[in-house]
């Protein structure tokens, strides 16, 4: 059965890996939303599969341009607390002009239904938005959480692997549990996730569960050799200090989205 899939922000790096998941099946065309069209690689953008629409994410007339008949809207935007609320309520507004079934927000993550506004700032859009989407009679929320990135947790920004010192640097006892996902599978589940109309609410997907002194021990298996293991303090130290980040510039969310 033939789906339209629509994908707002579609030139980014997560969103272009779901549309390849996407076109591996031949009945999914797909129509995108961007400011800047050539930012997509050729093959998709000159597809008869893909429709895009270029306009603002603050333009509602271009937005619902963008998910008329739509059978889901998958978003993958990514920017501050301001826009990442505005601009996705009002996509969801879109959706319910149009009759769009299903809105699978933003989100990638951890699951944030466990946290109260204001603990962790970046993902407060996150709560802001599903409130927004229970409000709604026509549009169904979906939201897909994954834990944290695998690929952003080993860069150099996620500053938990240090290469060159070989070792983990951590917060708390060490028996903490992280879970993360890469890239590629979380998207290989919000493309299977948007190409099923009965997925909605939240959809809990996972790569893998480990502390870090279980990943240093498998490391060591791995490669012979065991990270050292560098502890910065505790989780109160880390939360003290994510806060006090982030009260500084609230704007900048990478200063304080990795702590």
């Amino acid at each position: 059965m033939a789906i339209t899939v629509g994908i707002a922000g579609i030139t980014g790096k997560f969103a272009r890996l779901v549309v390849k998941n996407l076109f591996a099946s031949p009945d999914v065309h797909i129509r995108g939303l961007c400011r800047n069209p050539s930012k997509l690689p050729e093959h998709f953008r000159t597809s008869p599969r893909v429709t895009i629409i270029q306009g603002e994410a603050d333009n509602i007339k271009t937005l619902q341009t963008f998910v008329h008949g739509c059978d889901v809207v998958v978003c993958c935007y990514l920017g501050d607390n301001t826009f990442m609320t505005d601009a996705q309520k009002l996509l969801v507004d879109a959706c319910e002009a149009e009759a769009v079934p299903r809105y699978v927000a933003s989100d990638y993550c951890l699951d944030f239904t466990k946290l109260e506004y204001g603990q962790h700032p970046a993902k407060d859009p996150m709560k802001a938005v599903k409130a927004h989407l229970e409000t709604k009679q026509t549009v169904r929320g979906v939201h897909v959480l994954i834990g944290a990135f695998m690929e952003t947790f080993w860069s150099g920004y996620f500053g938990v692997w240090h290469p060159d010192d070989f070792k983990l640097s951590y917060y708390g006892n060490g028996d903490e549990v992280w879970e993360s996902t890469t890239y590629d599978t979380a998207a290989e589940y919000v493309a299977a996730v948007a190409m099923d109309p009965t997925a909605v609410g939240m959809q809990h997907f996972l790569g893998d569960r480990k502390s870090i002194r279980q990943i240093a021990d498998e490391f060591a298996t791995v490669y012979g050799k065991k990270p050292q293991l560098e502890r910065l303090g505790s989780l109160q130290d880390l939360y003290d200090t994510m806060q006090a980040t982030f009260q500084k510039d609230p704007t900048n969310m990478f200063a304080y989205l990795a702590l």
